[in-house]
């Protein structure tokens, strides 16, 4: 029995990459975990290794982007496991450039996916929560302790060159997380943040050359850091070294812990100490 025994959590870009990972510490600890990417087949294997080794998953693939999905994904949790108790707000992409070259629709794809989707996620969450947790303070005089965690990043705290957009909506995050913490407290809802630095993913991949890209949805985004770019960042972080998709999942499942039920408003900083 683990300490997450019994929860709900749903995680958002899941399929690969830090998602993943926090969706497989979490059912290693005992949650039943919805496992959400717009890449249905990685949703799924993601889904098939909770399921062949630590517990229960569902795959809920949709475009968080798209009308009516962040309400389709909250029904489909609550239809899975009849609960929902812990969302994690992961999914994001990078589609970079400096100002002069961001169009509007950058600028609007960024914020949209970073701001908007945990907006209408959680948004879509409140009527049954607010129900179920007045029902359970009705019943027992207290409710159960639910948590959001937020992503966000360094260059949403302190900004970052050719990320205007990026930062624009990582910045949102801190300020949709700070404000739920006041309006949900009296459901016994957490809600904090985490603000990522370097994590190797394939957002961050290093290459020499030229640079890799990923496609969502049908255009293709350049990423990834040069060899220089990657060895400046690991010689100016304190431990020395980029962190992994495991230390950032690690990070993520303190504020789902109960050791962490009165600690709200929060973003935590996981860098290596930059």
């Amino acid at each position: 029995m683990g300490k997450l025994a019994g929860r709900v959590a749903l995680v958002t870009g899941a399929g690969r990459g830090i998602g993943a990972a926090t969706a497989i510490k979490l059912a290693a600890d005992g949650a039943a975990v919805v496992v959400n990417d717009r890449d249905a087949d990685a949703a799924a294997v993601t889904a098939r290794k909770i399921i062949t080794t630590t517990g229960r998953a569902v795959c809920v693939a949709s475009d968080l982007t798209e009308a009516g999905a962040a309400e389709h994904l909250v029904d489909e949790s609550l239809r899975a496991f009849g609960s929902l108790d812990i969302v994690v707000n992961n999914a994001g992409y990078v589609w970079n450039g400096a100002i002069q070259n961001h169009s509007d629709e950058q600028w609007s794809a960024m914020l949209d996916m970073h701001a908007g989707a945990p907006f209408r996620i959680l948004r879509a969450w409140y009527p049954w929560l607010k129900k179920t947790a007045t029902r359970e303070f009705e019943t027992n005089g207290s409710a159960l302790c639910r948590k959001v965690v937020n992503i966000s990043s360094v260059s949403g705290t302190t900004g970052a060159a050719t990320q205007i957009a990026y930062s624009a909506g990582k910045a949102a995050v801190v300020g949709i997380t700070k404000t739920l913490a006041k309006e949900w407290g009296r459901f016994n809802v957490t809600v904090n943040a985490v603000a990522f630095g370097h994590i190797d993913t394939r957002l961050t991949q290093t290459y020499d050359g030229v640079p890799p890209t990923i496609q969502v949805g049908e255009r293709n985004f350049k990423v990834g850091l040069s060899s220089d770019q990657a060895d400046a960042i690991r010689a100016a972080t304190p431990l020395g070294r980029t962190g992994k998709a495991e230390d950032a999942a690690g990070s993520i499942l303190l504020f789902c812990f109960p050791e962490s039920d009165f600690v709200t408003g929060q973003v935590l900083t996981c860098s290596g100490g930059v």
